[in-house]
């Protein structure tokens, strides 16, 4: 019986019974990105105009992007009790809007309806910063791919709900906003307890970066072990008996001790003397023979808080180059049902979907080839962003050209870009600032998504959307029961050329921030190459 007890434990406590739970929990945290199958219902319902829906797509984007709450509840409370608090808003806010929307409960006033939004979508914060913060602890040297996979299933959980509720055939179209309310918090609670940080870095193994690719689906030889044959059981038990973790070393420390022509040697040899080097700075700290040196601040690649953060130029890249990519992204995911309608198509779902898949695929492709770009070649992640970002404006500006296929090839390759931000962002912020707080940080870049879309969509594609609409309305029938539409590429051209222009700007940025961290990179992943 205590055999049994003790296997049921450890199974328990695996992190990767763990990492799955957590892909279940996204497959339905990313309800946002129904927005755009969602907001004609609403439009219609409600007889609101583009900048009104807009205003509820920011809303909506804060809600999934202002996260502090979540990223201090998830560190001062049980990991289960902060998905509980989100399953209870995103349960709430969608269900007063499903009620207002069905007329079910009284219409409420657009303030009203963009707080029930703002309130039902931020429940996705707490589901995304649990799994993220608990996954990324639980497996510190798979960043990129953990990530890549966690955002992946949070982008597809838009083509999930969508064809769940083309697969029910229900004449209703408000029944998604029931789906929407209910679905998630029935996920989350079920999984609540399993969700967690398990100390994943004692669980680390040899084979674990052939485990991740078979979810990837791509051939990749298992890792060496050669770093854990570098400490000798003498080594390993130093920084237990001293109180310290050789990883909390100060990595400056290491590289002021280091001899010279250390880093010629090859890799077998370097690691070995770093390790030791390592062992002996814990052992001279917990006898008081040196002191490991205070500084104002940390050095990129240690652990920063979020104020410290805050003061170094390398974050303000990241966040204005997520925010004009990202931002521009979303601008299209939010507009989609509009979008879809200008263009002559009457199926929204389709795109929804279509766009949501592949969100996935450039999350999970972004993981993978950003972590190739870092491991292999030992340069900074954000080459693969810029890449994506790069993407993102031709499809931007196929869009606006209005070429024939434009919504197909569009959602492809700006889902694509879109995907990757969030794949790349959290890993190569956790690279540069830590992971002890690695809530708060990724909580403040996500608002990039909200600032972008306040630009982006609420002030000038809905403005553009609704002027020409209104031009096109003094030629048309005027149907009072509803608010002008618009057809016809006019409709989101200026605004897709725009977005084009802004995502080259976010290029240039992205390889700023290539050429500042360069070094950085260097000695978190030097390898040899032969």
């Amino acid at each position: 019986m205590v055999h049994l007890n003790d296997k049921i434990t450890q199974f328990f406590n695996n992190r990767w019974l763990v990492f799955v739970a957590a892909m279940w929990i996204q497959s339905c945290a990313g309800v946002g990105y129904v927005f755009g199958s969602i907001s004609p219902a609403i439009k219609r319902s409600l007889n609101y105009n583009q900048q009104q829906v807009s205003r509820l797509g920011v809303a909506k984007d804060l809600g999934d992007s202002v996260g502090f709450l979540a990223g201090t509840l998830c560190e001062i409370l049980p990991m289960w009790a902060a998905l509980l608090v989100g399953a209870a808003q995103n349960f709430l806010g969608y269900g007063v809007v499903w009620l207002v929307v069905t007329g079910r409960a009284p219409a409420l006033p657009l303030w009203a309806m963009c707080v029930v939004i703002f309130v039902g979508t931020n429940g996705e914060t707490y589901f995304n910063t649990a799994a993220l913060v608990s996954c990324v602890q639980n497996f510190p040297k798979s960043r990129g791919p953990v990530v890549g996979i966690l955002k992946g299933f949070a982008g597809l959980s838009g083509a999930i709900l969508s064809q769940i509720y083309v697969l029910i055939h229900s004449p209703d179209s408000a029944s998604l906003i029931f789906m929407v309310a209910v679905g998630p918090a029935m996920v989350v609670i079920s999984l609540m307890f399993i969700v967690r940080p398990v100390g994943g870095h004692r669980q680390i193994r040899s084979s674990d970066g052939k485990s991740s690719s078979v979810i990837y689906c791509f051939a990749q030889e298992p890792e060496d072990d050669v770093h854990e044959a570098l400490l000798t059981e003498e080594q390993k038990e130093v920084p237990a008996k001293a109180g310290h973790d050789a990883n909390e070393i100060i990595f400056s420390e290491v590289e002021d001790e280091k001899p010279r022509g250390v880093d010629l040697l090859p890799a077998t040899e370097r690691q070995k003397r770093i390790a030791q080097l390592q062992a002996k700075l814990c052992q001279a700290a917990a006898e008081g023979a040196v002191r490991v040196k205070s500084r104002r601040g940390p050095h990129r690649g240690e652990d920063f808080t979020l104020m410290q953060a805050l003061i170094k130029a390398d974050f303000w890249l990241i966040f204005f180059s997520l925010l004009l990519g990202s931002g521009s992204g979303l601008t299209v995911i939010d507009n989609l049902g509009q979008m879809s309608q200008s263009f002559g198509y009457d199926n929204t779902h389709i795109f929804v979907s279509l766009i949501s898949i592949w969100n996935f695929l450039g999350r999970v492709g972004g993981g993978y080839f950003s972590e190739i770009i870092v491991r292999d070649y030992a340069y900074p992640r954000h080459l693969a962003m810029a890449v994506a970002q790069f993407i993102m404006a031709f499809g931007h500006f196929f869009m606006a050209m209005g070429w024939p296929g434009e919504l197909y090839v569009g959602t492809l390759v700006i889902g694509l870009g879109y995907g990757a931000h969030w794949a790349i962002v959290p890993a190569a912020a956790s690279e540069l600032f830590g992971l002890k707080k690695f809530g708060a940080l990724y909580n403040f870049l996500t608002l990039a998504n909200p600032a972008g879309t306040l630009v982006f969509s609420s002030l000038l594609a809905s403005r553009i959307y609704d002027s020409e609409a209104v031009k096109q309305a003094q030629n048309l029938p005027i149907n009072l029961d509803e608010p002008p539409r618009c057809y016809g590429v006019v409709c989101f051209s200026l605004t897709s050329f725009i977005m084009s222009g802004l995502c080259i700007l976010a290029v240039i940025l992205s390889m700023t921030l290539v050429y500042r961290t360069k070094v950085v990179y260097a000695n978190l992943y030097r390898k040899s190459r032969t």
